[in-house]
C-alpha cells in the first residue's frame, strides 16, 4: 500500500473573498460568555441533584410529558380507542379459549430475549393461564403505544418503555406464589431457598446503599486472570496509560495496532480470559499492539472535557507509538466512544493533512446519532439538564446511574430474571470474566460527558458539518484511509443499523460487518465460539450507498468469527514483516514504566 502524501495545513486564515470563506468561515466564532447565574440557582441545582440520585439520574418530567402527550392525543382519537377495545376483546377471548382448551396451543409467546417463562412449569396449569395473562396484557400495550398522527414519536417509545417496566414489576414470574420454579424449589430445599434469597437481598442492599465495590473473585483477579496478556506501560500522564504488548512471534507487521478503549469501561473488556482475549489473539497474529488504559476520573477530574480525550489521550498516545515505531503509520482501533472518539481524531488529522494513520477500525461505534436506539429514550434537554446538575455537584456520573439505564433497557433479563434466580432461588450469581468485568465500575466527568451528550447526542453534530476541534469544522468525508466497521445484531447500546450509516458519511474504502451477538458479546467472537455468524461486505472509495435493510437482504451470514477476516484485512494494510520492535523507546524518553496492566486499571 503506497503512503498517502502528507497534506500540509494551510500557512494562514482563507481569504475572506474565497467562496469557501463566504459559505464557511474558517474559524467558528467564539460564544459568548453565559450571564453570571445568580447564586439562588446554587439552591435550585443542589435540589435537583438530590432528586436526581433519588431517581437514579432519570428525569421525572421527561417521562411525565410523555405520559400527557400520549394521553392527549388518546383522548382525542376515538377511532384508535375503538381499535384498543376491539384489541382487549381478543386478547380476552384468546384468554377465555385456552381457558376451556389447556391443552391448544398459547396464543401469546414472550420476546425472543425474555427468559422468565424459560421453565416447564409454565406450560401447565394454571401457571400457563397466568403466564398468557399477563402476555395478553403486555401485548395490548405494545399496541396503545405505538405511534399515533401528532403524537411525538419519543414520546410513544417512552410511554411504551414506562408501561413495559411497571408490566415487570407486576409479572406473575417475580411473585413467588405464581411461579412454579419458585414453588418446587422451595419444596424441594424446605424454604432453604428463600432464607439464602434473604440473606443475598441484605447484601446487595447494603452494597447498593454503601456503594461499596466488591474484590473479583478468586480466579478472576485483574492481572493474573484477566487482562493478562504480556505487556509494559510505556507511556503514562493524568488521562491515561498506553500499554505494549510483548511480541509472541519471530516476525510482526511493521504497521502497529493502537487500540482505543471507551473510558465508561475499563479496557480489558479487550482482554479477558486468554481464551477469549481480541489483544491476545492479535498479538499471537503476528501484530504489535498498544492499548489505551483510561483513569478512572474522580471529583478532581470534573473539569476534563472531550478534546482532552482527543488530545491528551487518542493523540498522545498516538505521538507515543510513532515514537517507539518511527517512520510507519498506525492502524488504529476503536471500540464504542473510544471509536466515536477516534473518528473525530481522524478527521481532525485529514483536515490538518496528518497522515500517520493506514487505516482505522470502528467497532460497535456510531459517529451518527440520530438512530441511537433506546438509550435516547433517556435523551432529551430536561435529562441531560437533569444529569448535569447531579455531575454538578459531584463532578462526575457514577457508572451505576448508567448501568441501570442500560439494565432497564432489557428489564426482563437483566433485573427481574436475576432477582428471582437471586433472590427467590437462592442461587449465587456465577462467576464469569464478562461478569467481573461488567461489576469492575468507571465513572465519567462532569463536563465531558455533558459536552457528549449535547454535542453528539442531541445536536448529533458530527455528521451534521458542526462540530469544530480546535475552532474549525471537521468532515468525516476528509477521510481517505480505509475503514473497516462493526455493527453487532441484538446492539442496545449502539444499534447496528447507526453504526452502519458510516457508510453514508464516508467516501474511502470500507468494509462493514455485522455479527452475531450484542454490544460486548458480538465482538468478543473468537474462533472456535460455538454458534457465531457473520456478514461481510466491502464498498469500494466513491462506491454507492446502499440502505441498511437492502444491504441485508443481500449479505448472505458466514459462519464462524469474524476475527480472522479482520486479522486478514489488517495484515493487507499491515506494511510487510519486519523485526519486533523493542519495547518502549528508552534512548528516545519512553522507557517501560511497569508491567501491564499498569496502575490505572486497578483504580476502584
Amino acid at each position: 500500500m503506497t503512503r498517502p502524501t502528507r497534506r500540509k495545513p494551510p500557512a494562514g486564515p482563507l481569504p475572506a473573498a474565497t467562496p469557501l470563506a463566504v459559505q464557511l468561515p474558517a474559524v467558528i466564532p467564539p460564544r459568548q460568555d453565559p450571564p453570571q447565574e445568580h447564586p439562588h440557582n446554587n439552591l435550585d441545582r443542589a435540589a435537583r441533584g438530590a432528586l436526581a440520585r433519588l431517581s437514579g439520574g432519570v428525569s421525572p418530567h421527561a417521562f411525565f410529558q410523555a405520559w400527557s402527550d400520549w394521553a392527549q392525543h388518546l383522548v382525542r382519537s376515538p377511532g384508535r380507542q375503538l381499535e384498543l377495545v376491539e384489541r382487549a376483546q381478543q386478547n380476552v377471548l384468546k384468554i377465555m379459549a385456552l381457558s376451556t382448551n389447556p391443552g391448544s396451543p398459547p396464543p401469546f409467546a414472550p420476546k425472543p430475549y425474555d427468559k422468565r417463562f424459560a421453565h416447564p412449569g409454565w406450560q401447565s396449569f394454571p401457571f400457563q393461564l397466568w403466564q398468557q395473562g399477563f402476555l395478553a396484557v403486555q401485548d395490548w400495550w405494545d399496541d396503545a403505544t405505538e405511534p399515533m398522527r401528532g403524537l411525538r414519536p419519543e414520546d410513544a417509545d417512552r410511554t411504551r418503555f414506562l408501561a413495559r417496566q411497571t408490566l415487570d414489576v407486576l409479572s406473575p414470574s417475580n411473585q413467588p406464589m405464581l411461579n412454579p420454579e419458585i414453588i418446587a424449589e422451595t419444596v424441594k430445599t424446605g424454604s432453604r431457598n428463600l432464607t439464602e434469597g434473604a440473606a443475598h437481598f441484605a447484601q446487595d442492599a447494603i452494597k447498593t446503599l454503601t456503594n461499596r465495590h466488591d474484590p473479583p473473585p478468586e480466579g478472576y483477579w485483574i492481572g493474573t486472570d484477566l487482562a493478562c496478556t504480556p505487556g509494559q506501560v510505556v507511556f503514562r500522564n493524568d488521562l491515561m496509560e498506553l500499554i505494549q504488548y510483548t511480541p509472541q512471534t519471530p516476525q510482526v507487521h511493521a504497521r502497529p495496532i493502537l487500540i482505543v478503549p471507551a473510558w465508561i469501561m475499563k479496557y480489558y473488556i479487550l482482554d479477558l480470559s486468554p481464551e477469549n482475549s481480541m489483544v491476545r489473539y492479535l498479538v499471537g497474529q503476528g501484530f504489535t499492539v498498544f492499548m489505551i488504559s483510561w483513569i478512572n476520573p474522580t471529583a478532581g477530574h470534573r473539569d476534563l472535557s472531550l478534546e482532552d480525550y482527543r488530545k491528551r489521550g487518542v493523540m498522545a498516545a498516538l505521538d507515543a507509538v510513532t515514537t517507539i515505531v518511527p517512520e510507519t503509520p498506525v492502524q488504529a482501533v476503536g471500540y464504542c466512544l473510544g471509536g466515536t472518539i477516534l473518528a473525530i481524531a481522524a478527521a481532525t488529522m485529514a483536515r490538518d493533512g496528518d497522515d500517520r494513520l493506514a487505516s482505522v477500525t470502528l467497532m460497535a461505534a456510531q459517529i451518527d446519532f440520530a438512530e441511537a436506539g433506546e438509550l435516547l429514550l433517556f435523551l432529551d434537554e430536561s435529562q441531560v439538564a437533569f444529569l448535569e446538575d447531579l455531575m454538578w455537584e459531584q463532578g462526575y456520573l457514577d457508572r451505576p446511574h448508567m448501568a441501570r439505564a442500560f439494565a432497564a433497557i432489557r428489564a426482563e433479563d437483566l433485573i427481574w430474571s436475576r432477582a428471582v434466580q437471586r433472590y427467590f432461588l437462592g442461587r449465587e450469581d456465577v462467576p464469569t470474566d464478562i461478569g467481573v468485568w461488567l461489576a469492575d465500575t468507571t465513572r465519567m466527568p462532569a463536563r465531558m460527558h455533558s459536552q457528549y451528550l449535547r454535542s453528539l447526542f442531541l445536536e448529533n453534530r458530527l455528521t451534521a458539518g458542526r462540530f469544530a476541534v480546535e475552532g474549525r469544522v471537521i468532515a468525516l468525508k476528509d477521510l481517505s484511509v480505509p475503514l473497516f466497521v462493526v455493527g453487532t445484531e441484538t446492539d442496545h447500546i449502539a444499534p447496528w443499523r447507526s453504526v452502519y450509516k458510516t457508510q453514508l458519511f464516508t467516501d474511502c474504502d470500507l468494509t462493514f460487518v455485522l455479527t452475531k451477538g450484542g454490544h460486548n458479546t458480538g465482538i468478543l467472537s473468537e474462533p472456535g465460539h460455538k454458534g457465531r455468524h457473520y456478514r461481510i461486505s466491502h464498498r469500494p472509495a466513491g462506491g454507492l450507498y446502499v440502505g441498511p435493510d437492502g444491504w441485508l437482504a443481500q449479505v448472505e451470514p458466514v459462519p464462524g468469527s469474524w476475527w480472522p477476516d479482520w486479522a486478514d484485512w489488517l495484515a493487507t494494510h499491515g506494511g510487510g514483516l519486519v523485526a519486533p520492535p523493542g519495547i518502549g523507546a528508552p534512548q528516545r524518553g519512553l522507557p517501560p514504566l511497569a508491567a501491564a496492566p499498569g496502575s490505572y486499571v486497578l483504580q476502584t
